[in-house]
């Protein structure tokens, strides 16, 4: 069995090593995606008017009178004190093609007091790389590795990923069985218990040799942050692969509640539901259910999917749209035909399963445990990223011991060969 499990982790290693070193830089960095979009972007996220708020729905209006080619998709409906407000635009189909109009953004920032546009930007755009879209750049590339769409989808990338992490799943237990000590049996009395001989894989040998020393590194690297590995792999396979296997997988074993977007399915980039209900009926009634569940929280952003019919409520204060332990505001749903209410999802609530569901990205970014757990994903990306690289170091050096002895042994005999008298 222990050779078996030394190919898979040789060689599943070997495949996943530039996606994990990727993904484990790219995860440390978009830890702090806000903060540094902040810092990077103060002439997009500050707004510098004062006085009343102009209404956000008003504003909208206003983006798409600006362009036609775009419609608002999402409507962000207050803002903290001196920050922007944070349009999402998506393009129409044009008439005379069939095709989507390329405006070359999808966000759009708003001065709430004055309405003055503070500019707009190409969320996950891939090229060229600027400080408006660095961070974006980064997300979609975590995820996605921005591999582009063809025959008819854009998710290529998202499954490859989803694959991977699911490989890695996997990996994290050969590992681990790997650094257990082989099982010789022995009669003497004197042979160190299994705990003694397994200590050692959790140290590192400072001053033994650059090999040892990655090999220590990558060894016991994996086993103390053993847990936090499994959780990040299992949580990108259920994030990346959500719809496609852990739904369902899920539904197998529990109930799950669905939302629209687990029931419906998506028409198409060109074949949009047009909503017949507008976003100020939506948000209307979305507050009136809110105050007849007694929740104090408002109406903080509504958002249509077109390809789904659905529009999304969140009820959240200024700010807090990142709550709930990561989890996220109270969502409802409305059906974009009539304005019927279809669903719901609510932080921290329903059956165990939508519990399970629901604690996955706050689980992969750390938000689960607030500011200490984004510290330690931060980390964790670092750890992912060295772990490919020792491990990559490891496989050079074991391959390397095997085929110089064998080219020696062929000059050998080919020197041989020259001494025989002909």
């Amino acid at each position: 069995m222990r050779p078996l499990f030394v190919l898979i982790h040789r060689y599943v290693g070997l495949l996943m090593v530039p996606f994990l070193f990727v993904t484990g830089l790219t995860g440390a960095i978009i830890s702090w995606d806000h903060e540094l979009d902040d810092v990077l972007n103060p002439h997009l996220m500050e707004a510098k008017g004062s006085g009343p708020a102009i209404p956000s729905l008003q504003l909208a209006q206003e983006i798409e009178a600006r362009d036609p080619r775009v419609q608002v998709a999402f409507i962000p409906l207050s803002a903290e004190p001196g920050e922007s407000l944070h349009f999402g635009v998506q393009p129409r189909v044009d008439p005379a093609t069939g095709r989507l109009f390329s405006p070359g953004y999808n966000q759009v920032f708003i001065d709430p007091a004055t309405g003055e546009e503070l500019g707009r930007r190409e969320w996950g755009a891939v090229w060229p790389v600027t400080r408006e879209n660095f961070v974006s750049f980064l997300y979609v590339l975590h995820y996605s590795l921005h591999i582009p769409e063809f025959w008819g989808s854009d998710r290529w990338g998202i499954w490859l990923l989803g694959v991977i992490a699911i490989l890695w799943t996997i990996d994290c237990f050969t590992g681990v069985y790997l650094t257990f000590p082989a099982n010789r049996k022995s009669d003497s009395p004197t042979r160190p218990s299994w705990w003694q001989r397994w200590k050692p894989a959790w140290r590192v040998r400072r001053n033994a040799g650059i090999y040892k020393l990655n090999y220590d590194l990558h060894r016991a690297g994996s086993l103390w942050p053993w847990l936090l590995l499994l959780i990040l792999a299992f949580t990108a396979f259920s994030l990346n692969l959500y719809r496609e296997v852990f739904y369902p997988v899920m539904s197998s074993f529990s109930q799950v509640t669905p939302t629209p977007f687990d029931t419906r399915t998506p028409t198409g980039p060109l074949k949009p539901i047009e909503a017949r209900v507008g976003f100020a009926e939506i948000v209307e009634r979305a507050s009136a259910e809110g105050a007849r569940r007694n929740w104090e929280e408002p109406v903080g952003s509504v958002f249509y999917a077109n390809q789904f019919g659905v529009y999304g409520v969140q009820f959240f204060h200024p700010g807090g749209d990142r709550g709930a332990a990561g989890v996220g505001p109270a969502n409802l749903y409305f059906d974009g035909e009539d304005g019927s209410l279809i669903g719901e999802r609510l932080p921290w609530k329903g059956t165990a399963a939508d519990l399970f569901v629901q604690a996955q990205f706050p689980l992969h970014s750390g938000r689960i445990l607030g500011l200490p757990g984004r510290i330690a994903i931060s980390v964790m990306g670092l750890v992912v990223a060295m772990l490919s690289v020792t491990g990559a170091y490891i496989w050079w050096r074991k391959r390397r011991s095997r085929v110089i002895p064998v080219a020696q042994r062929t000059t050998l005999t080919r020197n041989d060969r020259k001494r025989l008298p002909t």
